[in-house]
């Protein structure tokens, strides 16, 4: 397959979010994204860069990330250009990350088409990949916005879920459908039944579309957000004048996801198309997700990730992420979770992995900031 990057092509990088649901290993000041979750030898963000350079090209690939992190970014990516830094001074969600990124690319290179991808996911089958990417460029420059949807594998509740419709007819791609509709986290009997007819894919969060096609989105149904957005653009490129613009504009935009302000609204027009994705992929979104996709450092059924971890297991299974010196034993224990860190402790069972966000609401309830 042809290596070359894809022509016209600019991939955007949203590393934001906390990960809460692997707490305590990924905190505020250090994002899932930062991290060695797969045992490769280097973080999430960069396999991510490693996974789209060969797609857009090193200086083809912005990242936008708050500006407590610029420091770590910019050392996990040496390519990075800096005109392609896009630093947040505040979480304001999904549609304001990738929509500013959509508007200075816009004004940069009008008419330019962009892919976001996540910075935290797993993703394996390289020529996979860039085939479902090539053809949602396709559909991109055919006019709609594009979403990369993953064939299920198992009837998982922890997942939105894409209704596939008609297939499209666009030039230079081979495997193009409507979307029907968005759907929430389902239970496990609908997720069945959305396993078993095949007309459902997970929802990967991946968009493709034209700048000017995403920001008209935007503008339809959030108009206030897309104005904001597109005044920061305006001044994003004078270093003079963004600063001011940020401090000014930047709190007050609308904190909401873009698969509300944009793939929803925009599926209902007809306006979204999807391509199923065969590649392997997964969010890691707890530690139940994180010890399937861990095989370095396994010992029998138990997974093990930490350089020096001091683990005995005695016919155990499940995951142990340590981060500190201290010696952890496990004697008969099953599907067990146990991350140690030098000031907190989790100890839950792959069955619970998802509750773990609740702790962390409640140790920010409590107060308790110091160790998020």
């Amino acid at each position: 397959m042809n290596a070359s990057p894809i022509d016209g092509f600019y991939t955007v990088i949203p590393a934001g979010g906390v990960g809460s649901r692997l707490w305590p290993l990924s905190r505020a000041d250090a994002p899932k994204f930062l991290h060695d979750l797969t045992g490769s030898g280097q973080t999430l963000l960069k396999d991510t860069w490693d996974r789209l350079a060969p797609l857009s090209g090193d200086d083809r690939i912005m990242v936008v990330t708050g500006r407590a992190h610029r420091a770590a970014v910019e050392a996990q990516l040496p390519g990075l250009a800096d005109h392609n830094v896009v630093l947040e001074s505040e979480p304001r969600d999904s549609t304001a990350a990738i929509g500013l990124a959509a508007a200075i690319l816009e004004r940069r290179e009008p008419g330019v088409v962009i892919g976001s991808f996540a910075a935290d996911h797993v993703i394996s089958g390289t020529a996979l990949f860039r085939a479902a990417v090539a053809d949602a460029v396709a559909a991109a420059r055919a006019g709609y916005i594009a979403t990369i949807g993953i064939t299920p594998t198992e009837p998982a509740v922890g997942f939105g879920y894409i209704e596939c419709g008609a297939p499209l007819e666009v030039a230079g791609a081979e495997h193009v459908e409507a979307v029907a509709s968005f759907v929430e986290k389902p239970d496990l009997v609908t997720a069945k039944r959305y396993l078993a007819g095949g007309k459902h894919l997970w929802n990967a969060g991946m968009f493709i579309a034209r700048a000017d096609a995403l920001l008209a989105e935007i503008a339809r149904n959030k108009p206030e957000l897309h104005a904001g957005l597109v005044e920061l653009a305006a001044a994003w490129d004078d270093p003079e004048t963004r600063g001011p613009a940020v401090d000014r504009i930047w709190p007050k935009l609308e904190k909401i996801a873009i698969d509300y302000s944009v793939a929803e609204p925009a599926a209902a027009a007809g306006r979204l198309a999807v391509i199923r994705g065969h590649f392997a992929w997964d969010d890691v979104g707890d530690f139940a997700s994180l010890a399937k996709l861990n095989t370095a450092g396994r010992s029998g059924e138990l997974a093990i990730l930490g350089e020096n971890a001091r683990v005995l297991s005695d016919a155990s299974s499940g995951i142990v992420v340590s981060r500190s010196k201290r010696v952890i034993s496990l004697i008969g224990v099953h599907d067990i979770v146990v991350v140690d860190t030098p000031d907190a402790l989790l100890v839950t069972t792959s069955e619970h992995a998802q509750r773990v966000k609740a702790v962390v609401d409640a140790l920010r309830l409590g107060g308790s900031s110091d160790v998020l």
